[in-house]
């Protein structure tokens, strides 16, 4: 007989509890318990907890599977909700003991999957059904994703604002796990918290061309803390187009266009002079504009100084909320591909203005290089995410630097002795 040691005693918080026997052995008529059928431990299954007796049990307690004879072990628990949400969860090495590690949903009803052996090593399975109660919170943490539906450039990062501020770690960890984001093709990507109140989420390279990304949140219900729960949200999903991106060299005084890899189109600019450098790095096209008036007073340059300047601008094309567009700049043309005498802005004539307008798109990515100004910021003032290099931008997740996040998957295998 094989002896599993392990502790004995149960939380009180246990909401379920698988008995083994060592008397069922489920063999075939061959004698080869491998190839028996999983025998059924229907008079070994019981609910203890707060609940009593019912099959409504407590969503603000955690999940656990116990396996109280010593010649029976757990293989395996799949813990899932009517609305595909996995529970993770964690088993002991030696098969005693399964405990859930993220939180369950109020008023949600669960099925809960339980793959056992027995001394013999003869497999036995049995299926649990509940449902949670109701919360004891009445706070709902709403979820807004953005942009809004369509088809971007491959640049463009989803953001998730949220409806209350989460500073503590673990819980924005529970919310970081609830938002998920799928593309087709699949991508390496990660949240990053911007503030309390905002996550953006990006890939570690651009967004595949002609990509679907969809995306959602699985916090109905979760608590996130004792007064807040996760709400409704509404899903997202967008297309990207074409990978185009137009780099700018402020040293050459060109902006070349390249469209999946490939250069379109080399066009002469003017970019910003002495004291009013234009960033440099990756920026995202905000949108454009036929028609927009640029004033020097909106970017803190007093009236009636020597750099004052109200102007009509054509086929404006914006990358900064500060006021930094690639526009049409026919006051400049005898500079353009020579000196730099803007005020920030990407200049060229009216022509290419137009086709640059025509040819870009909300999310399309413009890169500046050889600038003498600062890089483009992260947040506050556009879409900068791409200036932050990868290893950084995880650092920006609840769930890294530090314990390893459960994995959601259907089957959870034993932790390490």
């Amino acid at each position: 007989m094989r002896h599993h040691p392990r502790t004995r005693t149960v939380v009180g918080c246990t909401l379920l509890v698988i008995a083994l026997g060592a008397g069922v052995t489920g063999c075939s008529s061959d004698g080869n318990p491998l190839s028996a059928e999983p025998y059924d431990a229907a008079d070994q299954i019981s609910f203890s907890g707060p609940t009593g007796d019912k099959k409504t049990v407590d969503p603000d307690k955690p999940l656990e599977v116990v396996a109280e004879d010593d010649d029976g072990r757990i293989t395996d628990v799949t813990a899932r909700d009517a609305a595909g949400r996995y529970v993770a969860g964690e088993l002991a090495a030696d098969g005693s003991r399964w405990h859930s590690t993220s939180p369950l949903a109020a008023n949600a009803q669960y099925t809960v999957r339980v793959s056992t052996e027995n001394e013999d090593g003869a497999p036995g399975r049995k299926v649990i059904t509940f449902t949670t109660g109701k919360p004891s919170t009445t706070k709902r943490l709403g979820v807004t994703f953005g942009p809004e539906a369509g088809t971007y450039g491959v640049g463009q990062p989803i953001t998730a604002e949220l409806s209350v501020p989460v500073k503590d770690r673990a819980q924005r960890a529970v919310v970081e796990r609830g938002l998920k984001v799928t593309s087709t093709p699949a991508v390496t990507g990660s949240w990053y918290w911007v503030d309390d109140k905002k996550l953006h989420f990006r890939p570690k390279e651009y967004w595949p061309a002609r990509a679907t990304v969809q995306v959602r949140s699985n916090l109905e219900g979760i608590k996130i803390n004792d007064r807040l729960r996760g709400g409704k949200a509404k899903p997202l999903t967008i297309t990207t187009g074409d990978q185009v991106i137009a780099v700018t060299d402020a040293a050459a005084h060109r902006l070349t266009l390249y469209k999946n890899g490939e250069e379109v189109k080399s066009i002469p600019v003017t970019t910003g002079k002495p004291g009013f450098e234009t960033r440099n790095g990756v920026k995202v096209v905000l949108g454009k504009e036929r028609f927009v008036r640029m004033r020097s007073t909106t970017v803190g340059i007093a009236e009636g100084s020597s750099e004052s300047y109200d102007l009509n601008v054509q086929f404006a094309t914006r990358v900064t909320w500060s006021g930094e567009y690639v526009h049409a700049a026919p006051w400049s043309v005898g500079s353009q591909g020579y000196a730099n005498v803007s005020h920030g802005c990407v200049g060229m004539n009216t022509a290419n203005a137009e086709w640059f307008f025509d040819n870009v798109r909300e999310g399309d990515l413009v890169k500046v290089v050889n600038s003498d100004g600062d890089t483009m910021e992260p947040f506050g003032n556009g879409f900068g995410d791409w200036n932050v290099p990868w290893e950084k931008w995880q650092q920006g997740s609840a769930l890294t630097a530090g314990p390893a996040a459960p994995q959601e998957t259907a089957r959870l295998r034993p932790a390490a002795a």
